[in-house]
């Protein structure tokens, strides 16, 4: 198997963005230069499937050109692979993975939002794992507990025991590090005093479970007109622009930048992973 660098973006909890930060960075890397493959786990929604879809729909439609991943179905028969045993799953997640790799330098795995067999196998075979959360304690419980008097972390939840579960599979079976990334996404400006408490205990927890904090992804209206095309603000350009462009474009594009270089690489501007082992 080649050394295909592979980003899983993980969250036990739905609706914590998972799916468009998994876009975003495909995309980003796609027009680094780099050979991208990708996998959607959530094998009901296929969220990051029917987006490339639409792209292909869009760009054939409109005789213009942007790259597309490699993209390999789970199942080829919708979600007949969801009620399979979780046995069958993973065999088929483990066959897929292996051609993934073999034909790209990054594997994207957007998983679904609970805890599943092939979920779990995903997660170990990270090099790096993404996890989007909502500026709120909501978002916060699957990954840490606090007291609900003094609001104090108490300990880790669920989420960050299956990454820590993983790491330390990883490290015994190949002695390799996982490097994990939590990203504050949909930041909510006017509630600047939960956010400031929210943070006092999602800094806590990097420190005590090992992950490291960058920026996600606002809550633009950007983001979610172009989607229905399979565009992202990666893709503008004096040839590709279905809706009309703005300071908000120019504000999102600076914003994926910084997503990016949070996560460890260059920006839009190469493909290039800086070390973080």
């Amino acid at each position: 198997m080649s050394q295909a660098s592979v980003i899983v973006v993980g969250n036990e909890k739905g609706g914590a963005g998972k799916s468009t930060i998994a876009i975003h960075v495909t995309t980003a890397l796609l027009h680094a230069g780099a050979k991208v493959a990708v996998l959607d786990l959530d094998l009901r929604q296929q969220t990051l499937g029917h987006f490339f879809a639409n792209r292909a729909a869009w760009l054939a439609a409109n005789s213009a050109e942007a790259p597309m991943p490699i993209e390999h179905p789970i199942s080829a028969a919708g979600d007949a692979l969801a009620k399979a045993s979780p046995e069958d799953q993973v065999a088929r997640f483990d066959e897929a993975f292996a051609q993934a790799a073999e034909a790209a330098e990054f594997v994207i795995v957007d998983t679904p939002g609970s805890d599943t067999a092939i979920s779990r196998a995903a997660h170990r075979r990270a090099d790096l794992i993404v996890t989007p959360m909502n500026d709120s304690f909501v978002d916060f419980d699957m990954l840490g507990v606090v007291d609900p008097v003094s609001l104090e972390l108490k300990r880790h939840s669920l989420y960050a025991e299956t990454v820590w579960d993983s790491r330390k599979q990883r490290a015994t079976a190949e002695r390799k590090q996982i490097d994990w990334v939590v990203l504050r996404n949909r930041l909510a400006p006017a509630e600047a005093r939960n956010r400031r408490r929210l943070d006092t205990r999602v800094q806590a927890l990097s420190r005590k479970v090992g992950f490291r904090v960058g920026p996600g992804l606002r809550d633009r209206v950007i983001y979610r007109e172009l989607f229905p095309f399979g565009l992202t603000v990666a893709d503008l350009s004096p040839t590709i622009r279905p809706v009309p462009m703005g300071l908000q474009h120019v504000a999102a594009r600076q914003e994926l930048r910084a997503l990016m270089t949070a996560l460890g690489f260059n920006g839009l501007d190469g493909a290039e992973r800086i070390a973080a082992e």
